[in-house]
């Protein structure tokens, strides 16, 4: 965390989270995210860009799943120039079949990138490969327990639950954080990395 400026808050405004529903809060925390303002953005994903390299560098992994932006997503491209630079292999999410695991395609920068059937960029040519040691796993907000909330459609509680579980790292803004309850499907990340 960070003494940064942080998005106004008013707690009056977030009902309880027992009182208010997963998708009324993934509406509010899409819409806080939204309003982050671009040069307040650009210095948090620089920031939090730092942060994935140190973590990287405690953690030593050669190879480590990410994922490509969407829906105003922090933007980690420069954390994966460096880690490709210091030669980490990178793999993209890649969802094969609705309702069920993701599957990882390596992944070079600059190489060609194609939209798949839920809209999200995927390399043109897939090789799909073995799971990473660890995932970077996008967080639209997460609570003190180190649990997220995603956008509802499951894919990465069905991937964690796989055996063997990969690391997980948790990559949201500070801002985010909110506390609401959990189901027994859902699985804790073992961090969660902010700017």
């Amino acid at each position: 965390m960070t003494s940064a400026t942080r998005i106004p808050r008013n707690p009056a405004e977030l009902p309880a989270s027992s009182a208010q529903t997963k998708a009324d809060l993934r509406r509010t925390l899409l819409a806080e995210r939204r309003a982050v303002p671009a040069e307040t953005r650009a210095e948090w994903d620089r920031q939090l860009c730092a942060n994935i390299v140190k973590w990287w560098e405690d953690s030593g992994v050669d190879a480590l799943g990410v994922y490509w932006p969407l829906r105003d997503e922090p933007d980690l491209h420069a954390a994966y120039a460096e880690l490709s630079h210091r030669g980490v292999r990178l793999l993209l999410p890649v969802v094969i079949q609705r309702d069920t695991a993701l599957e990882f395609a390596s992944w070079e920068i600059g190489e060609t990138m194609v939209k798949d059937g839920m809209g999200v960029a995927v390399p043109a040519h897939l090789r799909i490969e073995p799971y990473p040691p660890a995932l970077l796993v996008p967080c639209l907000g997460f609570n003190s327990g180190g649990f997220r909330l995603g956008y509802g459609g499951g894919f990465y509680d069905r991937t964690l639950a796989r055996d063997p579980r990969p690391a997980t790292v948790g990559v949201a803004w500070s801002c985010l954080e909110v506390e609401f309850g959990v189901d027994n499907h859902d699985i804790a990340l073992d961090v969660v990395i902010t700017e």
